[in-house]
């Protein structure tokens, strides 16, 4: 097979791209104690160049021996470098692995499979400079986060797919079907255990707002009952505190437009301008109060008390719970009307704002249960309901500043975000 010129040259800049691009991120990691890599920049070019020409002779030939034999040559290589390293006393293999990946890279790009070479090249990159991050979450993970991951791991890939996706019964329990309340439970965990993981990786350590924002991924609520504790014995931090939790709030209202954009993208134009609205107060708010308080020392908040967020039982009763508030909101669409609809959906913003948000995003697509314009509503109501619980608990358990420093964020927020819903 004939290769065009233009295209062969245009692969091999692909695959010397490639090998420069991770040879650098090794160079710039080269062993703390000041020894070189047997491998550097220009030997990962070098290396990456050799698999794109094997591939591209192979292409021409017909043949596949060229690649296979390069590879083996590279191998060996490998091996006497590893074997030269542990004699040296150091047993890492991340860069004689990277060689290896580097020179398939290469060989595909060679072959024609640019756009798949460079790809995991950026993903090879990637996992070769998060190895401080890696270290960071695997210092600061539990035993019980292993068990937990894994119980989602199985809810997931086993048992959400043999869920049957067939109504549970007659209007309104055909609101529900078990897959696509296992698909909310699974969707939910899994937005919580990305936010837990980043506070593991990330900390807490550039401040309390950073605190706010991871931990507004995994519950808005713990933060807030964590920092409105926390402001008993730090009275003069108010107002780092109190942006901490600004910033966790925001966060939530961000998180409903992520669900229902998930779920719904249809509904997305009844919920934006109003939790938008809210999340631009909120964000203003939490610029005043950093402004504000920027002269203030900076506080480590105790993450200890954010435990992994995914267990198998509270995820069941999230599941239970999102069934009932579908089948209510149905129930009371139907014999209530839209009255019946918000005041669900007040009931449910008291506890939980991800079950209620899920629900109608659901049930307002499709055959249309419930309409847009009054799940967008009922969103808007359980959002607001929900913040000014939270701003309660900040005035129940909160001390000193705290409590005036929230108020305006909570209060407008929550005020706009009804309003706007209900006038538009």
């Amino acid at each position: 097979m004939n290769v065009d010129v233009t295209e062969a040259f245009v692969r091999l800049g692909a695959a010397l791209a490639i090998g420069l691009f991770i040879g650098l991120q090794r160079e710039y990691s080269k062993h703390p104690k000041g020894g070189d890599r047997f491998a550097g920049a220009r030997t990962f070019a070098l290396i990456a160049l050799v698999g794109a020409l094997g591939a591209l002779v192979d292409s021409v030939s017909g043949g596949g021996f060229l690649v296979v034999g390069l590879l083996l040559a590279v191998g060996s290589f490998i091996l006497v470098a590893y074997y030269q390293g542990t004699r040296s006393g150091e047993v890492g293999m991340t860069t004689e692995m990277a060689v290896l990946v580097v020179f398939v890279t290469g060989a595909a790009a060679g072959y024609g499979m640019v756009q798949v070479a460079v790809g995991v090249a950026v993903a090879t990159a990637t996992i070769l400079a998060i190895k401080p991050w890696t270290r960071r979450l695997v210092a600061s993970i539990h035993e019980e986060d292993i068990s937990a991951s894994l119980q989602f791991a199985i809810l997931a890939a086993l048992v959400l797919p043999l869920l049957p996706d067939e109504p549970i019964g007659p209007e309104p329990f055909s609101a529900a079907t078990p897959f696509s309340v296992g698909l909310m439970v699974v969707f939910i965990s899994g937005l919580s255990l990305v936010g837990y993981i980043l506070i593991q990786v990330v900390g807490a350590r550039r401040g309390v707002g950073l605190t706010g924002i991871l931990g507004g991924l995994v519950s808005s609520t713990a933060v807030t009952l964590t920092l409105s504790e926390r402001s008993k014995n730090a009275i003069g931090l108010g107002r780092p505190l109190a942006l901490g939790l600004v910033l966790a709030w925001t966060i939530m209202f961000v998180r409903v437009l992520i669900e229902v954009q998930a779920v719904n993208a249809d509904l997305l134009g009844e919920v934006i301008v109003p939790v938008g609205a809210a999340v631009l107060i909120s964000i203003a708010w939490a610029a005043f109060l950093y402004w504000r308080g920027r002269d203030e020392d900076r506080l480590e908040a105790d993450m200890g008390k954010f435990s992994n967020p995914f267990r198998l039982g509270p995820a069941i009763q999230f599941g239970l719970l999102y069934g009932v508030i579908l089948i209510a909101s149905k129930a009371a669409s139907m014999y209530l009307g839209d009255r019946g609809v918000y005041l669900s959906a007040f009931v449910s913003g008291v506890a939980d704002v991800d079950a209620i948000t899920l629900s109608m995003a659901n049930l307002s697509r499709g055959d249309g249960s419930i309409a847009d314009s009054v799940a967008g509503k009922a969103i808007a109501i359980a959002a607001a309901t929900n913040t000014l619980v939270k701003g309660g608990i900040v005035w129940a358990i909160g001390r000193g500043s705290i409590k005036p420093a929230v108020t305006p964020a909570f209060i407008g927020s929550a005020v706009v975000c009804v309003g706007l819903a209900f006038l538009l």
